[in-house]
């Protein structure tokens, strides 16, 4: 493993990481131009997975940057990890593990770092989600069961997917209000580093997919986990795994990686989170934004 990065003497109040797999250089400019058009003390670590490092030249953009080329592919949950565990001595309150594709304008950034700064208790934040034309990513859930995760992929009723996924996807509430969600999408978690910390980050076991959802769970045992659309950010979500029969393999691992370490048809701890999830956000809530994710 290979380390090329340099970067300010300043306390930096935000790290963050992005890991690469033969990404198009040009997406992934772009949410470094995103990341880096701030004031808050930030640092970015790019941890390459790919097979060659032609995308080294992307530290040259800043000296904020990191470069970590992994010479073999270990995974999204290592590939994080390795810059989590590097910046820790950095003293970071936040850290942001994002993917390649997301991008936005500021101030969003600032907006986020705002927030969590006066909400202690939030450990793990998520904004509201867009794809590039502007309509809104479902990607606040409840946690899973296998009838979640399998039907979806493989059921032909799909007048009857799509009724589950209105509230497997918490599609009733709007998206239009701040939420505590026990699962946020690994596309854009915004950490406080203490809370991460304490429940030992990502789980390297899952190599991709579910991921997410899994630290998200693990930090909402301790810390609220909120969905808050006063900022957004946009992300292509190309759903490869539809297409990829390697990644989809990949996926049905993670899946059964999941059920295996939290229950598959017998988990009271789903089932008591889950029901209190939806309780809480049916109710009204004064924390609404017209403007929100769903109006975008």
């Amino acid at each position: 493993m290979e380390f090329v990065g340099s970067w300010g003497n300043y306390m930096v109040q935000i790290s963050v990481s992005i890991v690469l797999y033969h990404n198009p250089i040009n997406k992934v400019r772009r949410a470094i131009k995103s990341l880096l058009n701030t004031d808050v003390p930030i640092k970015l670590s790019l941890v390459d997975n790919s097979s060659h490092d032609e995308l080294r030249t992307l530290a040259d953009m800043d000296e904020r940057i990191e470069y970590i080329f992994s010479s073999s592919n270990r995974g999204y949950s290592a590939g994080h990890n390795t810059a989590i565990r590097r910046n820790l001595h950095e003293g970071a309150k936040y850290h942001l593990a994002m993917n390649p594709d997301v991008y936005f304008e500021r101030p969003t950034l600032e907006t986020i770092y705002g927030y969590m700064e006066k909400n202690p208790d939030v450990g793990l934040l998520m904004p509201g989600i867009l794809y590039p034309d502007g309509s809104v990513q479902h990607l606040c859930k409840i946690l899973p069961t296998p009838f979640d995760v399998f039907s979806r992929r493989f059921l032909p009723f799909r007048k009857m997917v799509e009724r589950r996924n209105n509230i497997y996807e918490l599609r009733f509430t709007g998206y239009n209000k701040i939420m505590d969600v026990p699962y946020l999408s690994g596309c854009f978690m915004f950490m406080r580093t203490e809370a991460a910390g304490e429940i030992g980050f990502f789980d390297e076991r899952f190599f991709m997919y579910f991921e997410d959802v899994d630290l998200s769970r693990r930090i909402h045992r301790r810390y609220r986990t909120v969905y808050y659309p006063g900022a957004c950010v946009y992300h292509g979500f190309e759903k490869e795994s539809y297409r990829n029969l390697k990644l989809l393999r990949d996926h049905i691992k993670s899946a059964i990686q999941y059920f295996n370490k939290w229950g598959w048809f017998f988990d009271k701890e789903r089932d008591k989170i889950n029901r209190e999830t939806l309780e809480r956000v049916s109710r009204k809530n004064p924390d609404e934004y017209p403007g929100g994710a769903q109006n975008r």
